[in-house]
């Protein structure tokens, strides 16, 4: 029997009325939903699953979007405040207060790009929350994965984890390549290309925020 394998559940592929309750595949939809994605396999995921597939990966953009910038936010400070010899208790201040103040702030803009976004749509008349995510939701949702992912950084400072900066630099790209592979679990894309992505771009970012905080406080 031909099925599709879908996080760990098959699907038959059968017209519908056969004795299996098979799904049946509308071609049309199919075809112009993969048009429209860029990815046929992702079209499929949604033709399958419905709302749930689009709905489970609904806040991938601000997961992934707070967790990159926390990350590489308090690596930026951990790496200025390593370059300039400081105390390891003044990379924890200095991190921690730039960690809550900047997720904070991210999530505010995201309240209001996202409040503005819904006002636009609704002075169009299209579909004032097409994909029920609210302005605080999305807040939120960004504030958390900022937080969360950004703290990682700070680690190897708060438990004395020595070498203190090499292991910063360790838990920093472990954590990108999780951010990263954990994408896969809502789209259809492996784990390990999702996660070596994300850690290239990611150290991309923290090697710029290295380079920039050793070169300024070299010239201070």
């Amino acid at each position: 029997m031909a099925a599709y394998r879908v996080r760990g559940d098959l699907y038959p592929l059968h017209p519908p009325g056969v004795a299996d309750g098979g799904v049946k595949l509308p071609v049309t939809t199919l075809r112009t939903d993969s048009f429209t994605v860029g990815d046929v396999t992702e079209a499929m995921l949604e033709v399958l699953l419905g709302d749930d597939a689009r709905s489970s990966g609904a806040y991938l953009a601000e997961f992934v979007y707070g967790a990159n910038d926390g990350i590489v936010t308090t690596f930026a400070v951990v790496a200025g405040v390593a370059g300039a010899s400081l105390s390891p208790s003044i990379v924890l201040v200095l991190g921690a207060a730039n960690l809550f103040a900047d997720g904070f702030s991210m999530g505010m803009s995201n309240y209001l790009s996202r409040q503005s976004e819904l006002a636009y749509r609704e002075s169009q008349g299209d579909d004032a929350d097409p994909d029920g995510k609210s302005p605080a939701s999305t807040a939120l949702a960004t504030f958390v994965a900022f937080v969360l992912a950004g703290v990682m950084p700070l680690v190897p400072y708060a438990f004395g984890i020595r070498p203190l900066f090499p292991a910063a630099v360790a838990v920093t790209g472990v954590t990108f390549f999780a951010v990263g592979a954990s994408r896969s679990l809502v789209t259809a894309r492996g784990w390990v290309r999702s996660g070596a992505e994300m850690f290239a771009i990611g150290m991309l970012a923290a090697v710029v925020a290295f380079v920039v905080g050793d070169l300024l406080a070299g010239a201070a």
